[in-house]
């Protein structure tokens, strides 16, 4: 993991080394890490860091899945931490029974992958590193794009159980 900083980014500091469900582990880290930097980030703070944190998101991704070998790699999870941060960022203020609700929601439309989420997952997937030059590049952005459309379909779910 230290062999690269690109690696503890996308291994979300070791969270994603978990043996057992990597992903919910980045996504809980994602959790305590949002509730610990909301002391100093407002609104503001917090849309700057994700929008950083998409493409040092996906240069990480790209750089630790080539490393590793494989285009898609289940220990990088600085696509659930930054996903999962969005969610957060747009459903405060909300109590920790509605964080604990978008964390069900989210862990559910990252893992089975339903609809939109799917077809995100599967955008990059059958790429070949041997013939496209850019198989790497393209795996960093499918790493981190079917989280994202993940907790876009997390927040559509929140805003009809909400204004409906």
């Amino acid at each position: 993991m230290f062999s690269h900083p690109a690696h503890v980014i996308a291994l979300g500091l070791g969270s994603g080394l978990s043996r057992i469900a990597p992903g919910t582990s980045g996504t809980l880290w994602a959790w305590v890490a949002f509730i610990a930097l909301s002391q100093w980030l407002g609104e503001f703070g917090w849309g700057v860091l994700i929008a950083l944190s998409i493409p040092v998101g996906w240069w990480a991704s790209t750089v630790t899945a080539r490393n590793m070998g494989v285009l898609d790699p289940g220990n990088i999870v600085i696509d659930e931490i930054v996903a999962f941060w969005l969610v957060l960022w747009l459903v405060t203020p909300t109590s920790l029974v509605g964080q604990a609700l978008a964390f069900g929601l989210f862990r559910y439309f990252d893992a089975a992958k339903p609809g939109p989420v799917g077809w995100a997952d599967r955008l990059f997937h059958g790429l070949q590193a041997d013939t496209d030059r850019f198989a790497w590049t393209k795996a960093g952005w499918g790493i981190m794009l079917d989280d994202l459309v993940a907790a876009g379909c997390t927040l559509m779910v929140i805003a009809i159980w909400r204004f409906a």
